[in-house]
This record gives C-alpha cells, sequence and structure tokens, in this order.
C-alpha cells in the first residue's frame, strides 16, 4: 500500500523526465515515483558526437539512474520497457505487467527520421544513442585502419571521404569534431597515409546550415566550417544514398559524392508509435508522431498525463513549434512537475535563454535572441553550459579535465575501435 502518497509515473529519463523527477522531490512533496526506461542510464545526449568521433569516452556522458536517486527511497528505477498507455484505467503496460499511477509523465524523446528511405540507415548511421555513437566511432577509425593497410600493396589512393547529412547543431559538431579527429588526433599516427587529407562533405538541404540562427551566425559557422576544411554544401537534397556514397541534386543537377563513411543528421521522429495509445482514447498528433499538448502540456480529456520534451507538440508565444533541445525538455519537465504540486503557472511558457552550437577548437556560435556571439568566447560559454548540465559531479570533473588535457595535447585517448556483434 501506498498509503496517501500520489503514485507519478515517469516514462523516459531523458532532460524531461529526470528534471521533473528531481522537481518532484523539492520541498515536501508526498509522491511515490516510479521511472521506467529501456536503459539504466541518462545519457547527456548533447554531448554524443564526441564519444563518435573518439574525444570522450561513453561512460563521460552517461550516469546510472539508479545512482541519481540512490539516497530517495521514494524513488523506484524500472529498467521496462512500455507497451501501451492506458488513460482511462491510468495504468501503463510493461513486460511484467500492469503499473497504476494518479499522475503520468511521458517523456519518451524522439528517434532518426529517414523521409520514407528508411532502407537508407543502413548505409547513414545516426547519432541518437551510446550503441550509435559506438557504431560512427568504429566506422571512422576503420576507415583509417584500411586506408592503412591497402597502402601496403597500393594500386590507387582510395579517397577518405566522409559525408554527413543534416545542417543544424548536431552536423555542425559531428564534421567539426571529425575534422579535428583527421587534422590533430590522428596527425602522424600513420605511416602510410596522411588523415589530414580526409575529406569532409556537410549536405543541407534548406538554403542555409544551422536554421533558426541568425544569419550573422550562419556566416560565421560556414567560415569556421571551411577553415577546418569542410565542404558546405547547402540547397543540396539527398536523392539517393549506397554503399559507394551519396547521391544530390542541387542547381538543377545531380553530384554523386563517393563516400564509404556517410552519417545522418537530417530529421527525427517520436519516439513512440501512435498505437501506444488505442484508438478509442482519441489523442492526437501531429505529422511527425508527437501528441498535440494543452498548454499546460496535459493531453485533453486527460488532465492526469503530461507530456514533456521531444514527445509534446506545443507551439511557443511567437506561434512557431517549440525545437526539440535539452533547454525545453528542462522546462517541461519542471513544468509539469509544479502543476502536479499544485503552485505552477496556468500554462507553460518557454524562456528561450539563447542557443548554441560549436564547431572546433576555438569555434562556436551562441545566438541569445539580442546578442550574437561566435569564436572564442562562444566556445567558452559553451563549455561551461554543457558542464553545468553534466549529471553527476565526477562526470562533470573527469570531462572538465580531459577536455583540457585534449585541448593542450591535440590528443585523445579514447580511440578503442569495439567490436560489433558482426565484427565490423
Amino acid at each position: 500500500m501506498r498509503g496517501k502518497r500520489q503514485h507519478i509515473i515517469i516514462i523516459g529519463a531523458g532532460f524531461g523526465g529526470l528534471y521533473a523527477a528531481k522537481e518532484l522531490l523539492r520541498g515536501s512533496g508526498n509522491f511515490e515515483i516510479t521511472i521506467v526506461d529501456s536503459r539504466n542510464y541518462h545519457l547527456f545526449q548533447p554531448l554524443l558526437y564526441q564519444v563518435a568521433a573518439a574525444q570522450l569516452a561513453p561512460e563521460d556522458i552517461a550516469y546510472p539512474i539508479r545512482e541519481i536517486f540512490s539516497k530517495n527511497k521514494n524513488v523506484t528505477v524500472l529498467k521496462e520497457k512500455v507497451s501501451s498507455v492506458n488513460p482511462d484505467a491510468k495504468c501503463i503496460n510493461v513486460e511484467c505487467g500492469k503499473l497504476y499511477y494518479d499522475k503520468l509523465i511521458l517523456s519518451v524523446g524522439v528517434v532518426p527520421e529517414y523521409f520514407g528511405n528508411d532502407n537508407w540507415r543502413s548505409i547513414a548511421t545516426p547519432l541518437k544513442t551510446l550503441e550509435d555513437a559506438l557504431s560512427i566511432r568504429r566506422k571512422i577509425l576503420n576507415v583509417f585502419e584500411r586506408a592503412e593497410a591497402e597502402m601496403l600493396h597500393p594500386c590507387s589512393e582510395s579517397p577518405l571521404n566522409f559525408v554527413i547529412i543534416g545542417g543544424g547543431p548536431t552536423g555542425i559538431e559531428l564534421s567539426g569534431a571529425l575534422a579535428e579527429l583527421s587534422r590533430y588526433t590522428l596527425k602522424n599516427e600513420f605511416r602510410n597515409i596522411k588523415p589530414e587529407r580526409a575529406k569532409i562533405f556537410l549536405i543541407e538541404a534548406g538554403k542555409n546550415i544551422l536554421p533558426g540562427f541568425s544569419p550573422k551566425l550562419q556566416n560565421a559557422a560556414v567560415k569556421s566550417l571551411n577553415k577546418l576544411g569542410i565542404t558546405v554544401k547547402t540547397n543540396s537534397r539527398v536523392i539517393n544514398i549506397d554503399r559507394a556514397g551519396v547521391e544530390i541534386f542541387n542547381e538543377g543537377k545531380t553530384e554523386k559524392i563517393e563516400s564509404v563513411v556517410v552519417l545522418w543528421a537530417a530529421g527525427v521522429k517520436a519516439n513512440f508509435k501512435k498505437n501506444i495509445f488505442a484508438e478509442e482514447h482519441k489523442i492526437n498528433f501531429d505529422k511527425k508522431g508527437r501528441v498535440l499538448v494543452a498548454q499546460n502540456l496535459t493531453i485533453p480529456k486527460y488532465n492526469d498525463v503530461y507530456v514533456v520534451g521531444d514527445f509534446a507538440s506545443i507551439a511557443a508565444s511567437d506561434g512557431k513549434p517549440l525545437p526539440g533541445t535539452a533547454p525545453v525538455a528542462m522546462q517541461q519537465g519542471i513544468y509539469a512537475a509544479k502543476h502536479i504540486k499544485g503552485n505552477s503557472r496556468k500554462e507553460f511558457n518557454y524562456r528561450n535563454k539563447g542557443s548554441l552550437a560549436v564547431i572546433g577548437r576555438n569555434s562556436a556560435v551562441a545566438d541569445f535572441t539580442i546578442l550574437h556571439v561566435s569564436g572564442f568566447i562562444a566556445w567558452i560559454l559553451w563549455v561551461f553550459v554543457h558542464i553545468g548540465y553534466l549529471i553527476g559531479f565526477n562526470n562533470r570533473v573527469f570531462v572538465l579535465l580531459k577536455w583540457a588535457w585534449n585541448y593542450f595535447k591535440k590528443k585523445s585517448t579514447s580511440r578503442i575501435i569495439y567490436r560489433s556483434n558482426s565484427n565490423s
């Protein structure tokens, strides 16, 4: 028996779910909290690209959920998959049975969207999970290793081409990190090839990279990428991806870029399938599969179900959809918890504190609406903002020390190639 305690179930231990749980634990709230996630760790996704580019180890950006709440006896963590939600019966179905709730918070995130070309996924690796990051790292490092071995019996010099599709923050950061890996980290480590001759192509279907940033910062980002030797191709729509490379349509003509490593950072969609709710519940979704929520983040007709983070579809005060970023999820998670406790404002109002994207050493862009900063100052801001968001004191210290070491030595020790199940 739970007595008079309200039972709050939180599905998903991302930023939204985690910050909701922490807010519920503040003050004198009398709650029993159950966190359900298919993984046993919280992942700091903004730094996934650094794991992919062999700058950080997986454990640097992941933290056990149980450790976070080890001192909170009223928090239960379940490593389970949710098969369905029944808001009428106020329960969720997991592999081990049913769990009943008084309030439910859904914070399930997003998965890559290939816009109807799901066959591309086996070639163009996305970057959403630790497994994705390690797969990308393995692919990248194996390309250099293979090129070195092939030069023992050279017949022609194979191109060291890498293609990143998507010019948003993830694509920008991944491109810059890959350029630094080839230019600095791997330099002088091979005897038969020069890693710095690697060519990196960043493909964006839109007119500009970093949509949502000011034109000034978009231009600054392009200049920084070009300085790293990255070729930026905008207004370039991908029409095919195969084992030989990527075919794009640009300015009325097609172009084939030969590449054995293609990385996907172009789109996302809701993580849960629409059938997580039965049809009779009449839950409304947007075209990306996200739940259309009320201004207090609840589902219409079900005011005991909150949806936060990337799974929620809600517009900002200017009418534009809120971006799927960590700050949005954090603020929504805190709001939902305060609303449950009865001490929040009636409607959720996102406070935009700015957007950041790192390009490389000493180079980043920061858009604070009325203030636009690029270069070293933006990079310093980016470092401290991300360190502050890392969960767990040890992670902050280790990551900061590792960044400092990598910065001065221009080297990284996280270059182990983990074998996949297929031993690739």
